[in-house]
């Protein structure tokens, strides 16, 4: 018993020092943007030697969702989604993919392992000037065409106008509804194996939402007095192909990892039984690598949220179509010196991380107390 006590201590000293720096450069800054975030810090005396600031509880917070000069953030959230939801499932589908495909065993499997890995070397400056050189509307892959005889495309990768999938943020909050209706019947629908009794859970949680947004959708309280538009810009194609062409290559070197740690013995017997290649994928090797592929999802997912340099070097700060909350952040602080409303949008990104993260955090935390 004193030698475990004695091997207590001296773990604890030993992490001591980690602790104390990861408690006041982590979590005390995190802190202090908090703190900030609920103040008046801004304006013409921002940068005074002893600024004044006041606090003023949630107010940035309520500006940045319902105020008329916060259009950009807002539509810079909606971007943010759709970049998040592209990555995942443009790099986590594509690096599966490619996985499978050398999973087979091809000739230079090495050579090609490389030549896909190589981009998730390169920092996001390097590959977003490359690809906004490829992107160039005079040039680069608009010119292709003219190799084969045909005119060259006119499409603005970087700078094109049109918005599809347009919504109107008035209605946020039945939108919202009717994404939870649709979120909660799709897990109800997989869940229905392991349990019914959760699958009817889900479903009933499901049903209450879409019928509340669909029945009460007028009576439901506006975001916005009045109707303000956001949608998926065309603009971001060409930052979501890049973001999928950096890291495919880390999903798909993922997911081989996990392939070659499969046993042999059991591919065998699979194929013994009758089953075809794809049968053999789809039914037994993906299902065994849902951890492989619930830390992706939370990676990219994280890494989604950090775009900035990515959207920077491609299309600088000051293009409203491709924007990102990170962006958004920049411009707010450090070119407007409205230092507490870009706090606030610091941690709305804090928190939107923290949603991916969390979660994942406690399910692994309950798996190793139930081994």
């Amino acid at each position: 018993m004193r030698e475990v006590s004695r091997d207590r201590i001296k773990a604890f000293l030993t992490l001591l020092p980690s602790i104390v720096l990861i408690g006041i450069f982590v979590y005390g800054f995190i802190g202090n943007t908090i703190w900030i975030s609920l103040t008046d810090w801004g304006g013409v005396a921002a940068l005074a030697e002893h600024p004044v600031k006041h606090f003023i509880g949630i107010q940035n917070y309520v500006d940045l969702f319902t105020g008329f000069l916060e259009g950009r953030f807002r539509q810079d959230m909606v971007n943010a989604v759709f970049y998040s939801v592209s990555l995942l499932a443009g790099a986590v589908g594509l690096g599966m993919f490619i996985a499978i495909l050398l999973d087979r065993k091809p000739k230079g499997e090495d050579f090609l392992r490389t030549v896909f890995l190589y981009p998730m070397s390169l920092s996001f400056i390097v590959s977003g000037t490359i690809w906004r050189w490829m992107l160039a509307p005079q040039g680069g892959v608009n010119i292709l065409p003219t190799y084969a005889g045909f005119k060259p495309l006119t499409f603005k990768w970087l700078s094109a106008k049109t918005t599809v999938l347009a919504f109107n943020w008035q209605n946020l909050l039945q939108i919202g509804l009717y994404l939870v209706a649709v979120i909660t019947i799709i897990i109800g629908f997989i869940v229905y194996r392991n349990s019914r009794s959760k699958s009817v859970k889900w479903l009933a949680i499901g049903a209450l939402s879409g019928l509340t947004a669909w029945i009460g959708g007028d009576m439901l309280p506006k975001a916005l007095i009045l109707e303000e538009i956001h949608g998926f810009n065309l603009a971001t194609l060409g930052i979501i192909m890049a973001t999928i062409w950096q890291y495919s290559g880390y999903t798909m070197a993922l997911y081989l990892a996990g392939f070659n740690g499969i046993s042999q013995d059991l591919h065998d017997a699979a194929m013994l039984d009758g089953a075809s290649t794809s049968a053999y994928y789809t039914h037994i090797a993906i299902p065994m690598l849902k951890p492989i592929t619930i830390s992706a999802v939370i990676i990219l997912s994280h890494i989604s949220l950090k775009m900035f340099d990515l959207i920077f070097s491609m299309t600088g700060p000051d293009n409203a179509e491709t924007g990102h909350p990170a962006l958004n952040m920049y411009l707010t602080t450090f070119r407007a010196n409205e230092f507490a409303r870009g706090a606030s949008i610091a941690i709305v990104l804090f928190l939107l991380a923290a949603t991916f993260i969390i979660p994942y955090l406690i399910t692994q935390y309950k798996q190793r107390r139930t081994r």
